[in-house]
């Protein structure tokens, strides 16, 4: 980042990183590049004036609430520590590699968790949406959100010691993933989808029909589904979906996850 730095100028530099601007300009950017996308190609009709206050309103409970109250408890977890061999000799790209496919590998587990009758009520939030599109996936509750927090901790060690910018760089890949894979799109991708979560992959997930319940529970990498018998093939699904959770509950316990 020295040579940027040079050429921006150290103000102009630390204004643009400073959290409250660059994750401004980020969320602008989101907005632009995925409604663009979806007003060009959209797997189903939706009224973006009639949904998007209400995903705003969530988003900013996300942000002031959800996130800093499961960052703050996650300190409860003895994940920041380093690992027992020095991972320091490793390239950096297989420490990040490692990073994400032990997470990602956790996440699923917890997700799975999350669709049992125990841990279902701290979900259920964020299915509530009947209607799919790139912010309609900003829904999570408090201890849903540090259950998803626990395997990106313990698999932590492996970035300890990584260039300070790696940290922000995963933090912009999890808003947009979490964007693309509730993406209102038409896009048939079955050779990436050997590989990666997409839209109409996850999509199938949201669906409130009982026999889609529980299927394709993975958030970036789609070899836990197959590996583990929650895999359903989009193809043999179609684009006829509808979502939600079809039942009425008080919005402040949903909220809460309780």
């Amino acid at each position: 980042m020295g040579r940027l730095e040079t050429f921006m100028g150290p103000k102009l530099f630390n204004f643009l990183l400073s959290p409250g601007t660059f994750f401004s300009l980020l969320f602008l950017g989101r907005m632009i590049v995925f409604t663009t996308f979806e007003m060009i190609r959209p797997a189903r009709r939706i009224f973006y004036l009639s949904v998007v206050l209400n995903d705003l309103v969530a988003l900013g409970v996300y942000i002031f609430i959800v996130l800093p109250t499961a960052n703050y408890l996650s300190r409860l977890v003895p994940g920041y520590h380093p690992f027992p061999f020095n991972v320091s000799h490793l390239p950096l790209i297989v420490r990040v590699s490692l990073y994400f496919v032990l997470a990602d590998f956790g996440h699923y587990w917890v997700h799975r968790l999350h669709h049992t009758r125990h841990f279902w009520q701290m979900h259920k939030w964020h299915h509530s949406p009947s209607y799919m599109y790139w912010l309609g996936g900003v829904r999570a509750t408090i201890p849903q959100q540090f259950m998803v927090n626990v395997p990106y901790i313990l698999a932590y060690p492996f970035l300890d010691i990584s260039p300070w910018w790696l940290g922000l760089a995963i933090t912009v890949h999890s808003a947009l993933q979490n964007d693309w894979m509730h993406m209102n799109i038409t896009w048939r991708s079955n050779w990436l989808e050997w590989v990666l979560v997409t839209p109409r992959y996850h999509h199938i997930h949201h669906s409130d029909k009982s026999e889609h319940y529980g299927k394709n529970l993975a958030n970036m990498f789609t070899i836990w589904d197959r590996l583990f018998g929650t895999y359903l093939d989009p193809d043999k699904v179609g684009t006829n979906l509808s979502f939600g959770i079809n039942e009425k509950q008080n919005p402040v316990r949903l909220m809460l996850g309780i």
